[in-house]
């Protein structure tokens, strides 16, 4: 009966293996190839290591997690920050700047639908949501303005605080009625647009192009929380499991330095200054959260004479509690939102 070994025989003896040619040249084509395959993986980890670190996915995940997240923990609105307006006004500045040149060199043009009137009031629209932008803005400058002012003052603002929450419930209003305005126009230029019964554009053919460019961005911007969802509950979860990378654990940035905990508004806790602080907000916050009571991170309710800290958020917590937490991790440990830089 005859036996294949798939190792050589010597190896049984005392004697020490001798390995086969074959044996070797196996051995080394494996080491290539684990060799080839190693640096693809780190570089693809690298990769991974730099989006997940970077400003505009630290960003993506606080929009996704305040249109999602609890209400009481949502902290500062993503929308409202900075860089974030600056692409609102630029992208506004160009659509109205756009839309204008392209009615300005197409009076020639005769479409059969009206789309002249469509694009009138698509610019119509984009000037108002241009000035609800510039009253955001003075809006949030107002209240960070009186937000890190000294809390001994914040008695004296009652009738400023109760203004300011009227202008945001109006200001609230009018963006509702200007996104159903956007909605319902989006809806009849596609109709007015992509209807094929008339042959308009042939007659019409830079009135069509820019209708179909406006379309197609108000599109994008309708499905941003889809492709968000998409983005963060699908893809990188993906990516993490084949990398073996938390994107989400590496988004978390890095532990704030001295000078920027320092800059942080502190005081000392006052129960009656706390308290007469809520009655004024009444009428903005029906109901206190749990959170503005105690410090959520040792789970100890504030004592008069207590250092507290304030962060951008509006969050407050014990001082010795939130520098020890931000000297590990740079973000807020409710709404995670990050220090600036």
């Amino acid at each position: 009966m005859n036996t294949r070994y798939p190792f050589p025989m010597n190896s049984f003896c005392g004697s020490s293996p001798v390995a086969s040619p074959a044996g070797e040249e196996h051995g080394t084509v494996s080491l290539r190839n684990r060799s080839a395959r190693t640096p693809t993986s780190s570089l693809l980890v690298r990769a991974a290591m730099r989006i997940s670190r970077a400003r505009w996915f630290t960003f993506l995940r606080r929009v996704f997690h305040y249109q999602n997240g609890s209400r009481s923990n949502l902290g500062s609105n993503p929308f409202n920050s900075s860089p974030w307006m600056m692409l609102e006004f630029v992208a506004l500045v160009i659509q109205i700047s756009i839309t204008m040149f392209t009615l300005a060199i197409s009076k020639a043009e005769k479409p059969v639908w009206p789309v002249r009137i469509w694009i009138i009031g698509y610019n119509i629209g984009c000037v108002l949501s241009l000035l609800l932008l510039y009253g955001r803005y003075r809006q949030i400058n107002t209240t960070q303005a009186d937000g890190f002012g000294l809390p001994d003052l914040e008695q004296q603002r009652g009738s400023e605080e109760s203004s300011v929450c009227r202008c945001s419930i109006l200001m609230h209003k009018c963006r509702t009625s200007l996104e159903l305005f956007f909605a319902i126009w989006f809806v009849m230029g596609n109709v007015w647009v992509f209807d094929s019964r008339f042959g308009s554009y042939h007659r019409a053919p830079k009135l069509h192009v820019l209708c179909i460019s406006l379309l197609a961005w108000n599109a994008l911007s309708y499905s941003f929380p889809f492709l968000l969802f998409l983005l963060l509950c699908c893809c990188v979860p993906l990516i993490s499991s084949v990398l073996g990378y938390n994107m989400n654990m590496g988004s978390a940035e890095r532990g704030a330095s001295d000078d920027q905990i320092s800059s942080l508004p502190s005081w000392r806790y006052k129960a009656a200054d706390t308290n007469s602080e809520f009655r004024n907000n009444a009428d903005c916050n029906s109901t206190i959260a749990s959170e503005d009571l105690e410090c959520c991170i040792c789970l100890a309710k504030y004592k008069d004479k207590e250092e507290v800290r304030k962060l951008p958020c509006s969050h407050m917590f014990h001082l010795k509690c939130v520098d020890q937490w931000l000297r590990i991790i740079s973000c807020c440990p409710l709404c995670k939102q990050g220090l600036e830089r």
